[in-house]
């Protein structure tokens, strides 16, 4: 099969041809329709996640069809149209598994960081870690991480009716459609300049958007930071009301820097999202039938795996970037 392959820090991706892999006893063989480019693949491939496998197919926004079943699988899986997201196997057996919490399992193993990943035209996943997927695979592959990151901050910011959305990308832009059905009001932050994000949001129902560092019309309940910038921690709190919630959606981000006490007062909170549980997938699928979302995408062969990279991270994207195989 054809892959990209992450090999060192500082090397672009390679295109390689690879074995097929082996469908081990309680994995299925899925054949890559789409694989959406995730941030997160950039703080691998720029050394910010400093244990990957290596060498290592990146990629944990996976759709494809399930063509082998490992023995212990069920045969009905095969033929089926399945996503992989970024959580792909935990131990079952800690603390934290036990009580629901297999995000915080110290055993977890990750899609796209140790084991390999989507980009390429084939790969294998746990049985228990692949939702089935209805509809149009490229569109469906950002919801995969994108979309579940983004379900996993909304639930932890409450009910916040005035919600702030700092970075406004692939995660913000599908969980503030489901925000906006829900009847909250987004105000969303963006990098300086850029008035092509900001005209984005307001497209698909913004309340409000400007620069990051800005103050919008109301004080916000809640605030999602989806940017790795630690800096917005600090500008999110100077707007947000008493009792408010600031989460920190990147599994990534850069030093938060010292601040006022008084700007966390008044029972304010920081938190955190950490990667992302089974529960959270069956519940924001469900959810989407009750408030659809249209993920934008930009598309991208199989080769041109760098070049989304480079347009993600220099803010070229409005929206996903997914590569597509079988381009």
């Amino acid at each position: 099969m054809r892959a990209m392959v992450f090999r060192e820090v500082g090397r672009p991706l390679a295109l390689e041809d690879l074995p097929l892999p082996n469908c081990g006893k309680h994995q299925v063989l899925i054949k890559v329709i789409a694989c959406a480019v995730c941030r997160t693949d950039l703080h691998v491939v720029d050394g910010d996640l400093t244990e990957p496998k290596l060498p290592l197919v990146p990629g944990h926004e996976i759709v494809g069809e399930v063509i082998e079943c490992g023995a212990s699988v069920a045969a009905g899986l095969k033929g089926k149209i399945v996503g992989v997201p970024w959580l792909g196997e935990t131990c079952g057996r800690c603390d934290f598994c036990l009580r629901g919490e297999e995000n915080l399992c110290d055993s977890a193993r990750f899609t796209g960081y140790t084991l390999d990943g989507g980009y390429a035209e084939y790969c294998v996943a746990h049985e228990h870690f692949v939702f089935e997927i209805l509809g149009d695979p490229l569109h469906a592959a950002p919801l995969l991480c994108a979309g579940l990151i983004g379900y996993r901050s909304l639930r932890m910011a409450g009910d916040a009716p005035a919600l702030g959305i700092y970075g406004f990308g692939a995660a913000a832009h599908i969980i503030s459609q489901v925000a906006i059905q829900q009847g909250r009001r987004i105000y969303a932050f963006t990098r300086a300049g850029d008035t092509e994000a900001q005209a984005f949001a307001m497209d698909l129902g913004a309340a409000w958007a400007g620069e990051s560092g800005d103050t919008p019309p109301e004080p916000l309940d809640a605030a999602i930071i989806f940017a790795p910038v630690g800096e917005l921690v600090v500008d999110a709190l100077k707007v947000l009301r008493k009792g408010g919630t600031v989460v920190c959606g990147g599994i990534h981000m850069s030093p938060i820097p010292e601040f006022a006490y008084e700007l966390l007062w008044g029972e304010r909170k920081v938190c955190s999202v950490a990667n992302l549980t089974r529960q959270d997938g069956q519940e924001f699928f469900a959810l989407l039938d009750q408030h659809p979302v249209t993920t934008h995408i930009a598309r991208y062969p199989l080769e041109q795996a760098n070049e989304a990279l480079e347009d993600l991270r220099s803010g070229r994207l409005q929206g996903a970037a997914v590569l597509v195989p079988g381009d």
